[in-house]
């Protein structure tokens, strides 16, 4: 804890030098609330501080209410000559007006990043949060389950019917055409790596001892989980489950802050596996440019999220929003009359729906989910995405009043986008949106949605005024050896980042710990390099020429995942090649397959570049 206090003094004293202020008091402050609250006051407190700040900078004042604890001056100090909070109290001044608390009309962008470096430095460190946050975490989504049960009863059947009209002009021809696919056969399915809820692991997952009668209504075992059906005998050692015998999902909980952890739910290796093929027909789909709904969703680039974020704080017409446990509001309900239309879609996303789950943690098992699905799905992340892109132009519309058409649309393009929760529409129909949200039982994080000021952020930018001020945040624990190699590189890339921002004497003093840690071998690299090497503006220095090729080299750490096993040959083995022919990088993947039991480093010569 002591080294990762010294990180934040170091970034207070880099920070105070570009703005021309002092932080000495408040690194004392830090340090005297570290040690009697321990790592919650880097990781809580003050996140909860930069959360206060950017309500601030969008409302365009100081609420001293929200800045309580940093108000509170120990006995003989000065008293507070204003609105300012007495901790960061140099940047702040920067920013806001001592007196009325009001933002300054031009205020010094350099203060606003530094202020949320610091109060953000430690935000998403993914450290195990205690037992009775977990608990709270687990008792929220039965609770959230509850709410989706109470809300079907009471919802407009108008505004149902209203919902399935505007997801009709938006989605018809995508569904059409995903719909087409899953008729003709022509679906690709897949393995990930993670864990399932069965607890198949590797290559084991491309044996399938199990499929549901509800897939092989629609995804017949012999068209998808053997090489071709000369092996159909193989069928007489499949166990088909019936509906009601069917496996639940698995809710656990994983890492994420010290505030709380992420709640997932595993599915089970066979849901899994189908989910990825309808995703991969679905998001082709709807990222086909031709779609005119391409422009206002996106699954596999954030870019454009960003940069309608950075002209939001520029103009002020474009807000940003973000919903609270997204992901677990999203009615099945909803997803049915979506799929009206298309029988074979809709078929197919049912089949491969879990309808219960099983909480360990509170033993209890949900039988059946009002939900549509939870992380862990692979299904979970479009159709939020589409669920929240039609009630958003619901709301714009219902606000300028004016019936949404395809040339309405189309006036829209570069105004409304949707990734996952993080939600980018017209500043002037917020409220009219809110309400459409909250009218289908969502819920608006009003801490991380902004609409008034000139703060906006969206798929990890934060801007004011067209400026980035994204925070580097540290996501892991720094490691104490080269034995895990992913907190080696986190912490790398961390101090590489660092450097890319300009605080470059925060980076050097981390280079002394770093260079110690990997024994000396800390040479400049490319980001395309496998070696684990740092950034820099100079360029690389060659160490040796290789002998072959004739290429430069670098020593440098490089990662080595251990992965064990299990091995697969014969009929399996010849499936997982037909089946994924793509992603057979490992030459050994018959032998070992899977998410990595560990990752070690080893020190190689590696190209620079």
């Amino acid at each position: 804890m002591k080294s990762l206090v010294d990180l934040w003094c170091n970034s207070a004293e880099e920070l105070a030098e570009w703005c021309h202020t002092c932080t000495t008091s408040d690194i004392k402050t830090v340090r005297r609330r570290v040690e009697h609250e321990g790592f919650s006051f880097l990781t809580i407190a003050l996140p909860d501080f930069c959360k206060a700040f950017e309500r601030a900078l969008d409302e365009g004042r100081i609420d001293p209410q929200d800045f309580r604890w940093s108000t509170r001056l120990k006995r003989g100090s000065s008293p507070n000559p204003g609105m300012i909070p007495v901790f960061l109290q140099g940047f702040m001044r920067q920013v806001f007006d001592e007196v009325s608390g009001t933002i300054h009309d031009e205020p010094n962008v350099d203060c606003i990043f530094a202020i949320r470096q610091l109060c953000s430095l430690y935000a998403k460190i993914e450290i195990p949060c205690s037992d009775s946050r977990v608990t709270r975490a687990m008792q929220a989504y039965v609770e959230c389950e509850n709410e989706l049960e109470a809300w079907e009863s009471t919802v407009s059947p108008d505004l149902l019917s209203e919902f399935r009209e505007t997801s009709r002009l938006l989605f018809a021809g995508v569904f059409t055409s995903v719909d087409s696919d899953i008729y003709t056969g022509d679906v690709q399915p897949a393995h990930g790596p993670g864990s399932t809820a069965d607890g198949i692991v590797g290559n084991n997952k491309f044996r399938m001892p199990q499929w549901t009668r509800r897939l092989d209504s629609i995804f017949p075992y012999g068209e998808y989980c053997l090489p071709n059906w000369r092996y159909h005998n193989l069928l007489d050692h499949v166990e088909f489950i019936e509906p009601g015998d069917e496996m639940p999902v698995k809710v656990i909980s994983v890492p994420k802050t010290l505030r709380g952890p992420r709640v997932i739910a595993m599915e089970p290796s066979y849901m899994q596996f189908m989910q990825q093929g309808v995703l991969r027909s679905l998001v082709r789909e709807l990222e086909d440019p031709e779609e005119l709904v391409s422009s206002f969703l996106g699954f596999t680039d954030q870019v454009p999220n960003r940069e309608m974020a950075r002209i939001g704080s520029l103009t002020g017409q474009l807000a940003t929003l973000d919903l609270k446990e997204a992901s677990d509001r999203v009615p099945n309900l909803l997803v049915t009359l979506m799929l009206g239309d298309h029988p074979w879609l809709q078929a197919a996303v049912e089949s491969t729906r879990s309808s219960r789950a099983e909480i360990p943690e509170l033993g209890l098992c949900l039988t059946r989910l009002r939900k549509f699905a939870s992380m862990g799905s692979a299904l979970c992340f479009p159709f939020e995405a589409m669920v929240f892109l039609t009630i958003c132009l619901m709301g714009i519309s219902k606000q300028r009043g004016v019936p949404l058409t395809r040339r309405s649309l189309m006036e829209l393009r570069g105004k409304v986008r949707v990734y996952g929760d993080d939600i980018i529409i017209p500043a002037d129909c917020v409220y009219s949106v809110i309400g459409c949200l909250e009218a289908f039982g969502f819920k608006i994080n009003r801490q991380k949605s902004f609409w008034n000021g000139k703060f906006r952020e969206s798929c990890g930018g934060d801007y004011f005024q067209g400026e980035d001020v994204t925070p580097i945040r540290l996501k892991k624990v720094p490691p104490t050896s080269l034995k895990d190699g992913s907190k080696v590189k986190a912490l790398v890339e961390f101090r590489n980042r660092l450097y890319l921002r300009g605080m470059w004497k925060t980076a050097s003093w981390l280079d002394e710990s770093v260079v110690s840690l990997l024994r000396g071998h800390f040479p400049i690299v490319e980001p395309t390099s496998p070696g684990i090497g740092r950034r820099s503006f100079l360029h690389y220095q060659a160490e040796r020429i290789d002998d072959n090729t004739h290429a430069p080299r670098v020593r440098a750490y490089v990662l080595t995942p251990l992965i064990i096993g299990p091995s697969i040959d014969d009929v399996w083995a010849l499936f997982k090649c037909l089946a994924s022919p793509v992603m057979q990088e490992d030459v050994r993947h018959l032998e070992r397959s899977g998410r990595p039991l560990a990752v070690g480093t080893k020190l190689n010569w590696v190209a620079p570049f």
